[in-house]
């Protein structure tokens, strides 16, 4: 009985030592929230103000900040260039690799390397992909002017298509089209991006634009679209749609099987309609923390209720299920990538 006490004080010891650990630990800060707390965050977008690329941003730009542990602050950046491999180029070699810094830019990007393209300094594979807020479907569309009533009318006529560099993603979309499903189609380049070719079109001096997406055309050629003065005329990727009923598919036209496999290579891609990214070599907690966060952004009521208002569609895909896409594209087969890089060359 008298060595009651001494066991007593033990385990009251004992007792005080958990509580203590216990409440150290949970007073420990998270080391994300902690990383970001104060922090300015940059979206880098890199095609025209007034495009889809730009509107997303923006929206996702107000949104996102409150689901990152520590709530930075985000900012939008335009950064122009060869039609988006300048961003991506940034991003990959340049951007800080500590999580303040993603970027945003068309499918064709992160391929070009995989098309033999020679400006992009990256391996996409090697992007900590984020996640993707529109699995698009793309389209291509004519003025009223031109008098086309189906595509099948673009294999007769030759129309005057616009675009931006020589190979940018609208370039790509147009030459497969002419190269692939007969179109006839004279290209005209050097346009910043889809909304300079839109006013161009507008104004007379275009007839048309392949790979203008869906949501896109909703939110800024509706009243175009719905006056008859653009004409959606081929649905270019993804299952035939209800809203596109009439329009011919890219697939219907495909000369043979093979054709459609490099189809699929060309405009498969633009189910990732907007895609970002964090550069390579980001530490792995805080990639998994903006994953988390883009993810929980495409779920915000607030965020959604944004995004109806502006007009853009959202279907999310994870990060990893963008990662996905472009390690099975690289991994096509090397007669596949040969003719569709034949295919996207004038």
């Amino acid at each position: 009985m008298r060595d009651t006490p001494r066991r007593l004080h033990c385990l009251l010891a004992s007792a005080m030592l958990v509580l203590t650990s216990a409440s150290s630990g949970a007073a420990k800060p998270d080391a994300v929230a902690d990383f970001y707390k104060g922090k300015t965050m940059s979206i880098v977008v890199g095609h025209q103000v007034g495009t889809g690329f730009d509107t997303y941003a923006r929206v996702l730009a107000r949104h996102m900040g409150r689901h990152i542990p520590g709530q930075p602050t985000i900012v939008f950046q335009g950064m122009l260039g060869a039609s988006g491999i300048t961003a991506a180029n940034w991003l990959y070699n340049v951007a800080p690799k500590d999580g303040t810094a993603i970027g945003a830019w068309v499918q064709t990007v992160p391929l070009d390397p995989l098309m033999g393209g020679t400006a992009s300094k990256f391996d996409a594979v090697q992007f900590n992909w984020i996640g993707n807020l529109e699995s698009s479907v793309a389209t291509c569309v004519v003025t009223a002017r031109t008098g086309v009533k189906s595509f099948a009318d673009l294999r007769t006529r030759e129309t005057l298509f616009g675009s931006t560099g020589g190979g940018g993603a609208l370039t790509q979309f147009t030459l497969a089209a002419k190269n692939l499903l007969g179109m006839k189609a004279k290209l005209v380049t050097g346009y910043q991006g889809a909304a300079s070719v839109g006013v161009a079109m507008q104004n007379g001096e275009l007839e048309g634009m392949c790979g203008a997406n869906t949501s896109f055309i909703s939110s800024f050629w509706a009243s175009e679209v719905a006056s008859g003065a653009f004409k959606v005329i081929l649905q270019l990727n993804g299952p035939k749609r209800a809203d596109l009923a009439g329009v011919g598919h890219a697939d219907d036209f495909a000369a043979s099987n093979e054709d459609r496999q490099v189809l699929d290579l060309v405009y498969g891609p633009l189910i990732l309609g907007r895609i970002y990214a964090a550069p390579p070599n980001v530490p792995a907690e805080r990639v998994k923390a903006l994953r988390g966060a883009f993810m929980a952004t495409a779920r915000d009521p607030q965020f959604l209720a944004d995004a109806e208002k502006t007009k853009l569609e959202i279907s999310p895909m994870s990060g990893d299920e963008v990662a996905a896409h472009f390690t099975r594209y690289y991994a096509a087969p090397r007669w596949l990538v040969e003719r569709a890089i034949k295919a996207v060359r004038d």
